[in-house]
């Protein structure tokens, strides 16, 4: 058994270090210019089964560098989960939007539902599920000092403070909920290809209704049969295209 917890934990270890190691290389070689090889070595890194903002935020320069407009969008939002409120990913993908050649104007969310949502996003999930449980052991602490309190001013004070933590744990565990039913219910790719007609129907003898081209980012909505997936633009536009045309994130 010790030898097994062993093995466990020096392979841990290297592992760890082996990537670091993995992602200084690249680094190195997207610092000389040399970008294919770059890409390669970052998605080494991925195949292996490391992720993180800044590997994916790295690999999508190197993308931007060759003029990969899909690519480099995929990989900038695909760091943006991990990191959404990291200023360098944001600023990137915001250059990488204007290579599209599609320029879709969004509609505007209602003013209630828009500030949920962008609460809602300030954080991953497990984010907002560290801040519930910070926030009820401060609640916690405050009911025991209350509880333990023989001072008036102090219950009193312990009380208040103990009223406003408990009403952010309620907001926050609010978002967590909102949060996790965004995830689970939006569900977004990048088009890769770099023209696709998106169909009325689920086939392609169907009418074309509209064009999309290559970086385009577009809502899931259904698909159908594994070869097909309805599709939503942030304009409310709708239609149907082929799942080889794009790559979900």
């Amino acid at each position: 058994m010790r030898t097994l917890v062993l093995l466990f934990l020096v392979s841990f270890f290297w592992g760890g270090a082996q990537g670091e190691l993995d992602f200084e290389k690249a680094n190195s070689l997207y610092n000389e210019g040399d970008y294919a090889a770059a890409i390669q070595a970052y998605e080494n890194i991925l195949n292996s089964g490391l992720h993180s903002a800044e590997l994916y935020y790295n690999l999508a320069n190197c993308y931007y560098k060759q003029n990969n407009v899909g690519h480099s969008i995929y990989y900038y939002e695909k760091a943006l989960v991990l990191a959404p409120k990291d200023n360098s990913i944001l600023n990137n993908l915001s250059f990488a939007q204007k290579m599209t050649v599609d320029k879709i104007e969004p509609i505007p969310e209602a003013g209630f539902l828009s500030f949920i949502n962008a609460a809602a996003k300030l954080f991953v999930l497990d984010a907002w599920a560290g801040i519930c449980v910070c926030l009820m052991l401060i609640f916690v602490g405050f009911f025991t000092a209350y509880y333990l309190s023989y001072s008036t001013r102090k219950k009193r004070l312990n009380f208040v403070f103990g009223s406003l933590t408990l009403l952010g744990f309620v907001v926050a565990l609010s978002l967590t909920f909102h949060k996790e039913h965004l995830s689970n219910t939006e569900k977004y790719a990048i088009v890769f290809s770099q023209e696709i007609d998106v169909k009325l129907e689920p086939n392609l003898k169907s009418e074309s209704v509209f064009r999309l081209h290559e970086g385009a980012k577009i809502r899931l909505l259904e698909s159908f049969q594994e070869t097909w997936s309805k599709i939503k633009l942030s304009d409310g536009k709708t239609g149907w295209m082929s799942n080889s045309a794009f790559r979900a994130l």
